[in-house]
C-alpha cells in the first residue's frame, strides 16, 4: 500500500473530522488551519463542564474550542459527508467568524440535538445533521420512552 498507519489526508479549513470514539460514538471537529505550524480544529467539547452526562445526554455549559488536533485524537478521517447534498460554506467568509464568535458562548451539549457533529455539519453546511444519533436514535427513544412512563427515570 505505501501508508504508513499514521499518515493523514491533505486538510483544507472547513473539512470535517471524524475521531473514532467509544463503541456508539465518534468526536466531530472542524478543521480551523495552522498556527505557528500546528493544526487546530474547532470543536465542541463538555471538558470544562463540571456536568459530564446529566439525563438525557445533556451538559449545560460546553463549549466550541480550537484544539490542536493531536489533543483531540491520532486518528482521525475526513467526513465531508454532506458535500453532495450541501455545498460547503466559505471558510474565510463564514465558518471562521462563526467559530470564532462561537467560542464566547456557553453552549449546551445535547447527545440528541447538539452533539459535536450537529456542531461540525452546522459549521461547514449550514445544516444540523448526525448521522450517528440518527442510528441510534431509533432504537434508544422507545427504551426512554418506556422507562419514563414507568416513572423510572
Amino acid at each position: 500500500q505505501g501508508l504508513n498507519r499514521n499518515s493523514h489526508p491533505k486538510l483544507y479549513p472547513g473539512d470535517i473530522l471524524e475521531f473514532p470514539g467509544n463503541s456508539y460514538f465518534s468526536h466531530f471537529a472542524v478543521y480551523y488551519g495552522e498556527r505557528d505550524g500546528v493544526p487546530y480544529v474547532a470543536h465542541l467539547t463538555m471538558r470544562d463542564s463540571d456536568t459530564k452526562l446529566l439525563l438525557f445526554g445533556r451538559a449545560i455549559n460546553a463549549s466550541v474550542k480550537l484544539d490542536p488536533i493531536d489533543v483531540v485524537g491520532k486518528k482521525y478521517k475526513v467526513r465531508n459527508y454532506l458535500d453532495d447534498k450541501h455545498p460547503p460554506r466559505d471558510f474565510y467568509v463564514l465558518i471562521k467568524p462563526e467559530i470564532d464568535d462561537i467560542m464566547t458562548k456557553p453552549i449546551t451539549f445535547d447527545i440528541l440535538f447538539n452533539n459535536s457533529e450537529h456542531q461540525a455539519t452546522m459549521l461547514r453546511y449550514g445544516v444540523k445533521k448526525s448521522e450517528q444519533i440518527e442510528k441510534v436514535y431509533s432504537k434508544i427513544v422507545p427504551t426512554w420512552k418506556d422507562l419514563f412512563e414507568k416513572k423510572k427515570i
